[in-house]
């Protein structure tokens, strides 16, 4: 069994930081904390040609033709270097469902705009309940001639202000099932009656309110088959939990290493601080963590790359012992560098504020153990 890394797997890593490195600075990340839009159209639109927005479509659809588990290694640079820009939103959660239950004429209509870094996708999901099960979904969308009429409010939407469409999940039917009944649309995010709000958050990441009033929808634009569309959430929920899984393990290694590179430079008492027990316990600590987190989201990937049964457990594991691992890591960064670890000027409390945010999206670590259990049958 061979766990490394292929040559183009490498590759693309090698490249990812590299550009990340020169086009993603922090003080650019800075900036779109405070920016209205939260991205740069010019590096998104450079992410695009270099080929990441399409990595995992077929090429008949302008992309790369790539596996899941390279996006997986591609996200992880990216969760390093705290890449502003919609890329999950866009790729895993409206391209990736698409791909999966979209017809002929939707995959030729998005695709390759998506690809070409012309389009924004989003997935409008969480209720006020903030659950991510079937019973949480109550927008409710209702039949009218040849469109859907779709009410409610959505929360938490990610650069909903900013995007072309936002894949909207309706509860269609009511039934005693409530897996039964739900239903996806393509929503043009500019259709009569939608109102977006951008919400506050201790990031900076631009999470939205979206609230829909009478806004009509056609048939055509409905993801998959009416009143049937919870087996492709469930899907899509599985391969988001993995893509934030790598985005998390990215940004955990990078507070591990830049933690170990203080710990190795910092003189305190006459010798580097990194010689003292008590900062050797941590950072040992926090390298099994972020070696046992990559090791689970690259096991996870895979099971999805092989449409593996498993896939649904190995997402939940990996999604609870990296949202730990995440906070640890930073958190021990914090307290390793000691008072400049505090302050805005250093750069470790913009991965202790993202590890918090992506601890709870998707489920955090007391979910997704829940999950484990009902999935072990005990």
């Amino acid at each position: 069994m061979n766990f490394e890394l292929d040559e183009e797997q490498v590759m693309l890593r090698t490249s990812a930081r590299d550009f990340l490195e020169e086009e993603c600075p922090k003080k650019l990340v800075r900036t779109m904390m405070e920016d209205e839009k939260g991205y740069s159209p010019e590096l998104w639109k450079k992410t695009a040609d270099l080929g990441w927005l399409g990595l995992t479509f077929p090429e008949e659809y302008g992309g790369v033709g790539s596996s899941f588990l390279d996006l997986v290694v591609l996200l992880e640079e990216c969760g390093r270097a705290l890449l502003p820009a919609p890329l999950i939103p866009t790729v895993v959660l409206g391209a990736h469902p698409i791909l999966a239950a979209g017809t002929g004429e939707q995959k030729d209509r998005f695709l390759p705009h998506i690809a070409g870094g012309e389009m924004v996708l989003t997935l409008a999901f969480l209720e006020a309940s903030a659950g991510l099960e079937a019973s949480d979904v109550t927008v409710a969308a209702t039949p009218s001639g040849d469109r859907f009429v779709i009410n409610g409010t959505k929360l938490f939407v990610p650069f909903a202000h900013v995007a072309d469409y936002l894949l909207c999940v309706t509860r269609t039917k009511e039934s005693p099932n409530k897996e039964e009944g739900v239903t996806l649309f393509l929503v043009d995010a500019r259709t009569e009656g939608i109102r977006i709000e951008t919400l506050k958050t201790m990031t900076g990441e631009k999470l939205c309110e979206v609230v829909f009033k009478n806004v009509a929808v056609p048939e055509e634009n409905m993801l998959g088959e009416l009143d049937k569309g919870w087996p492709l959430m469930k899907r899509l929920l599985v391969e988001a939990q993995v893509a934030e899984c790598a985005w998390m393990t990215g940004g955990a290694r990078w507070a591990m290493e830049t933690s170990i590179d203080y710990a190795k430079t910092r003189i305190a008492f006459g010798r580097p601080i990194g010689s003292f027990q008590a900062i050797q316990h941590k950072l040992a600590d926090v390298a099994v963590a972020v070696e046992g987190a990559t090791s689970i989201v690259y096991y996870a990937a895979w099971t999805i790359m092989e449409h593996h049964p498993e896939m649904a457990i190995a997402a939940s594991m990996a999604k609870s012992w990296c949202s730990e691992a995440y906070k640890q890591a930073a958190f021990a960064g914090v307290q390793i560098h000691g008072g400049i670890g505090y302050t805005w000027d250093h750069d470790m409390h913009l991965y202790l504020k993202r590890a918090k945010a992506c601890e709870v999206a998707f489920g955090d670590s007391d979910y997704h153990r829940e999950k484990v259990a009902q999935m072990l049958n005990v």
